[in-house]
């Protein structure tokens, strides 16, 4: 899509982006590390591994938690309760269960490159460049800003793509989505980059350096005293960071969903108008109305970050016995 990549938005961004994650191109990054027994390219790459695992094994409720935010306003633009969100959600998802559980996975899984490379690129970068072990609150907040217009495109195609079940019970094209945001020279891509920076410095503090740091107190503290190994701590730390992680973003997340899921070639809804209705909604529903999908999104939290670390120690286990193995550590 050339005419996206030519876009003064991306073009500009790239530059500076371009400029700061030159050090994946330095030899030190490529050399094992003695302390943790991974090159930090490994180690991007574990994190990269565990992204896409996650990605496919959370698909169904992210599609799922949309819906069911996505159905706060019927057809006439009449927000209507919670409950019967959550019913037209659950039709959507008995008609066509594969369709809508696989609904807007390749975009996902595309991001992982896409998102997840300058994602975790500035997080485990700007550790690397500062000497720190691993990845602390000062690169989580890197992290979030300077990779968000790399992520907003993804998830908003990602979003697109649910917004023809309701009328035609399949995800809309992906070529369609492009030609709508190319006669606009790609800008509706942009929608709800607020938002999503937001929600990607909450999700990064919480799931990418809280969560791991959680892990390590409660195996520290359990592994002495009872039977717990590395996943059940995994699974105990997901626990108890996910609905602090949901409760933080889900207002956040209900934003970009009213921003990215207009109609690409209509008017686009500003933070604003979305803030107010998501105020006019609670103002109807109280606090239901702002946290729609709450219980949906504690589940998926607890599963996303549970499939993400886990398979983010498996692949950087692999390599550190390969390292052992060739003698590197």
């Amino acid at each position: 899509f050339p005419g996206f990549v030519a876009s003064p938005h991306f073009e500009a961004h790239f530059e500076a982006v371009k400029h700061i994650m030159s050090f994946l191109f330095d030899a030190s990054y490529h050399q094992v590390n003695q302390k943790n027994g991974v090159s930090p390219f490994q180690n991007l790459c574990a994190y990269l591994g565990g992204s896409a695992i996650q990605t496919v094994g959370d698909n169904p409720v992210t599609a799922y938690r949309q819906l069911v935010q996505q159905f706060a306003k019927n057809a006439q633009g009449v927000a209507v309760s919670p409950k019967e969100a959550m019913s037209e959600a659950n039709a959507i998802f008995k008609a066509s269960p594969v369709s809508a559980s696989l609904s807007g996975l390749w975009p996902r899984m595309g991001g992982v490159l896409l998102k997840r490379i300058p994602k975790f690129g500035f997080l485990l970068g700007y550790s690397y460049a500062v000497g720190e072990g691993e990845p602390g609150f000062a690169a989580a907040t890197a992290a979030s800003i300077l990779s968000a217009p790399f992520i907003n495109p993804v998830r908003m195609v990602e979003k697109q793509q649910r917004t023809a079940f309701k009328v035609t019970g399949t995800e809309k094209p992906l070529m369609e989505i492009f030609r709508e945001a190319s006669a606009k020279n790609f800008t509706p891509l942009f929608r709800g980059t607020i938002p999503l920076m937001g929600h990607s410095f909450t999700s990064a503090m919480l799931g990418l350096v809280g969560q791991p740091r959680l892990q390590k107190y409660i195996q520290k503290e359990l592994g002495s005293k009872s039977t717990l190994g590395g996943t059940a701590t995994n699974l105990v730390a997901s626990a108890v960071v996910s609905p602090i992680y949901v409760v933080a973003t889900n207002p956040l997340s209900r934003l970009e969903v009213i921003m990215q899921t207009n109609a690409i070639n209509g008017k686009s809804i500003t933070v604003g108008e979305a803030v107010k209705e998501m105020g006019a909604d609670m103002a109807k529903f109280g606090m239901r109305g702002v946290f729609r999908g709450q219980g949906i999104g504690i589940a998926k939290a607890i599963v996303s970050l549970t499939l993400f670390h886990e398979g983010r120690i498996a692949i950087a286990g692999a390599f550190r016995d390969s390292n052992k193995a060739a003698g590197l550590c």
